[in-house]
């Protein structure tokens, strides 16, 4: 009796053993295969001098094992962020680029000016939660501001008439409220996300000429609006329409045509 039971014993850490030896063996293959895993992350497409400003032609997407980067790593959909921003060291060609090689302040450590690019300007205009798309646009989007006013009529002595048009075209946002686009994305957080918060403010990186038009459009007491781009969308439309009730009622039969065709791709209409 006493033998078979040390023979259950042997039998149980036996099974305990291998047990402990599979679960080790699969912990190492999912750590090897994790250090083996591939990502695409930004890297320089040439030689990059310390207080070189990044440009598009400076930077390419890279394959690279995800063990030989670090949280901050700077991945493609951020590409636009970093452009125009400084870089604070060497970079050799092929390297990746990290977001501590870039002169982009945690927030609370500099304010908004350190942002604006030489020859620009910050501008804020006021939104509500249907002007800023549901409250949903944030710092480092790309948008277009569209503009609605109200004018004398041309055409009627003594009445007015009421106008939607473009403004301007693939703007960056700078800020939202209080919320600045150099806030340096937290670490395992696709993109930098930040925690939803309300605002009051849209600040936009503009010309002086361009400020001086938003600073107008907001005194005649029009309404502005931002139309919000997808990140790689750099489109650009020229002599985009001016929108009045006239022109609603010529193009709308067009314009839905258009929708169906060219967007839906129904082609039996």
């Amino acid at each position: 009796m006493k033998q078979k039971s040390i023979l259950i014993i042997a039998i149980l850490a036996g099974l305990l053993a291998f047990w402990l030896t599979a679960q080790y063996l699969s912990h190492e293959r999912e750590r090897i295969l994790g250090e083996a895993k591939r990502v695409f992350v930004i890297v320089a497409s040439h030689e990059l001098p310390a207080g070189s400003i990044l440009k598009n032609t400076d930077m390419a997407k890279d394959s690279v094992f995800k063990s030989s980067v670090g949280s901050r790593a700077i991945l493609p959909e951020s590409f636009r962020d970093v452009v125009g921003k400084k870089l604070l060291f060497n970079i050799s060609r092929g390297d990746p680029i990290q977001w501590s090689d870039i002169d982009v302040p945690a927030q609370g450590i500099a304010g908004l000016a350190e942002m604006i690019n030489p020859t620009m300007r910050a501008v804020s205009v006021p939104v509500d939660s249907i002007a800023s798309v549901s409250g949903m646009v944030k710092p480092n989007d790309h948008v277009d501001i569209l503009g609605t006013f109200t004018f004398p009529s041309a055409t009627v002595t003594g009445g007015v008439e009421t106008i939607t048009l473009t403004v301007l075209q693939d703007v960056t946002v700078l800020a939202t409220g209080q919320a600045l686009a150099n806030q340096i994305p937290t670490p395992g957080v696709r993109g930098g996300e930040r925690s939803p918060r309300s605002y009051g403010a849209v600040t936009f990186e503009v010309t002086p000429r361009e400020a001086e038009l938003l600073v107008f459009a907001q005194t005649v007491r029009g309404r502005l609006t931002l139309a919000l781009r997808n990140p790689s969308d750099v489109t650009f439309i020229s002599n985009p329409p001016t929108i009045n009730f006239d022109h609603l009622q010529k193009k709308l039969p067009e314009l839905n045509m258009i929708r169906q065709r060219e967007i839906r791709h129904k082609k039996d209409i």
